[in-house]
This record gives structure tokens, sequence and C-alpha cells, in this order.
């Protein structure tokens, strides 16, 4: 998802007051920087501020997307990677760990006995008994 570009009502309100101002008087000057070139001037550097940051974002996006794909072939690539492992020298051999895999003989596995004792008691404490 990308993100939202920016534009602004400020930029647009300025623009036609500008127009405006230039209709009526295109000299016109209050004095301490207040005149229409100077209001034209900082309109186009907010407009060129805009467009920079528009930009940027087009080319974060861009980088994000490249991103998300790299990770993608990454992932598919390490587990086609430890699956050829696995195939050379088995899943219980100290090269499928040093690949970053847990070796067969070390996982620890529930019993089926512990695992129906786990539900009993699961539901039990859903439903408790008044008496």
């Amino acid at each position: 998802m990308s993100r939202q570009k920016l534009t602004y009502r400020v930029l647009e309100k300025a623009e036609l007051r500008a127009a405006g101002l230039a209709a009526i008087d295109p000299k016109m000057d209050f004095g301490d920087a207040r005149n229409l070139q100077n209001m034209l001037q900082i309109i186009e550097q907010y407009r060129s501020k805009i467009t920079t940051y528009n930009t940027a974002l087009t080319v974060i996006d861009s980088a994000k997307t490249e991103m998300e794909l790299l990770s993608k072939i990454l992932g598919d690539l390490s587990e086609k990677m430890l699956i050829g492992v696995s195939f050379r020298y088995g899943k219980d051999s100290s090269e499928y760990e040093m690949a970053g895999a847990v070796r067969k003989s070390d996982r620890i596995r529930k019993s089926t006995a512990t695992r129906l004792k786990a539900v009993t008691e699961e539901t039990s404490d859903e439903n408790p008994k008044i008496v």
C-alpha cells in the first residue's frame, strides 16, 4: 500500500489569492516583505517542497516493494537450502543443526497422554462445577 501523496489546500488558496491581488495591482507592496513578488516566490518554494516530498514518498514505496520481493525470494531460497542439507545429510545430522535447524533427535514432543490430559484440564477450567 503506497503512502498518501500530499496536496495542500493552503497552496491552492494562496495561488487564487495571488491571482486576485495581481488583478488589483501587480506591484502591490505593503512593506516588510509583504508584496506580491515575495508571495509568488514563497508559493514556488512551497510547490517545489511538495514535489520533492511526494517524489521521496514514491522512492520509499518503490524501495519497500523491492524489499518485500527480495524478502520473499530470500526466505524461499533459505528454506530450499535447508531442505537440500536435510536431503544430503539427514535431519538428525550435525550439518542440519549447523544450517540453523533443530535436529530430529533434539525435538521435544509431548506424548499423547500428556496432550489428552492438557485438553481435559482446559475444558474443566472453562466449566467450573458449582456445589
